[in-house]
Formats: C-alpha cells, sequence, structure tokens
C-alpha cells in the first residue's frame, strides 16, 4: 500500500508523549552511565556487556549474538571487547562450534565487578525511573515499551530473555552463581 504524501502529524497529546520520550531516551544513559563511571569505573555499554554475558550458559556469546543483544556494531564491540579483555574482565576465544566465529567469556574477575556495580546500577535505575512510578504505571511502561519493541526489533534481538532474568542487576553474592 504506498504511502499517504502527506505525513499523519502528531496530537498534540502525541507530540507531548514524543519529546517527553525524547527526553528520557537522552537523559536517562547519562545519568546510569555517569553512576557506573563514578562507582565502577564500567561505562553502561560495558554494564550492558558484563550484563548480556552474565545471563548466558557458560556466560559466553558469540560476538556476533553479544553485538544484537547490545545493539552494537561489531567494530564497535570489538574495540570495546579488547579494551575490557585488557582489564582481564573478558576473555576472547575462538568458538568450538565455528573455528572462524569468536565467542566473548566473562570472567570471574568480570562477575566480581558486574556483581559489585550492580547495587549502584539498580539503585540509580530506581531513582531515575521507577521510583516515580506507581505501580500500575510500571506494568503500563512495561506493555507499552513492549509494543514499541515488537515494531523496532521485531525479531526480539535487543527483547533478550526477561522471564526470569535481571539482566545483570542481581543483588546475589557471586559465590551463589559460580
Amino acid at each position: 500500500m504506498p504511502e499517504s504524501p502527506d505525513p499523519r502529524w502528531l496530537s498534540d497529546t502525541e507530540l507531548a508523549a514524543w519529546l517527553r520520550l525524547l527526553a528520557v531516551v537522552e537523559l536517562l544513559p547519562g545519568a546510569l552511565d555517569s553512576q557506573l563511571r563514578r562507582d565502577s569505573s564500567l561505562t553502561h555499554f560495558e554494564y550492558q556487556v558484563l550484563a548480556m554475558l552474565s545471563e548466558t550458559p557458560g556466560r559466553t556469546l558469540r560476538m556476533s549474538a553479544l553485538a544484537e543483544r547490545t545493539n552494537a556494531t561489531l567494530p564497535r564491540l570489538s574495540h570495546v571487547v579488547t579494551r575490557m579483555a585488557e582489564r582481564s574482565l573478558v576473555e576472547r576465544s575462538t568458538s568450538p562450534e565455528d573455528r572462524r566465529a569468536t565467542d566473548v567469556v566473562l570472567t570471574d574477575a568480570g562477575w566480581d565487578v558486574l556483581v559489585d556495580a550492580a547495587p549502584g546500577h539498580v539503585r540509580t535505575a530506581r531513582e531515575s525511573a521507577f521510583d516515580a512510578l506507581t505501580p500500575e504505571q510500571v506494568d503500563q511502561l512495561a506493555a507499552i515499551a513492549g509494543a514499541m519493541l515488537t515494531r523496532l526489533d521485531p525479531e526480539g534481538h535487543m527483547s533478550g530473555p526477561v522471564d526470569g532474568c535481571r539482566a545483570g542487576v542481581r543483588t546475589m553474592g557471586a559465590e551463589e552463581e559460580r
């Protein structure tokens, strides 16, 4: 079906919602990044890499799968993984299933950094977002974000595992997972 030559302009209510959403999308990553840099010497993206690895069997993902889960290009991810490997947070290894592919493995040191960073990260997420919402609004936010993700990411790469998963913001001790 061909698109109409006239745009479907946003209503005043839609425009207000859109501008507020854009403001949140711009401000929230900075708040999360600032806290993580200050308290854990991690960027928010590095935290996400550690979190995604922590939620997989063997704490291992192929580079391409990790790029999908973190919404990163392979060159960006490769650069960050190299820096993280220099700090012994992750290791690269040749995939045993496909010798042409590279796996990224979360090290015990990386796990410890993640476990130490998680309480401050979740505190910042709670203070920045969830403490401002009622339980009903949290349910609505989950539904709204889910509907938008279905359009933006129909294959579900960014949705990740949500049932029973805390995406690296667990509060358990490191020994429980080892």
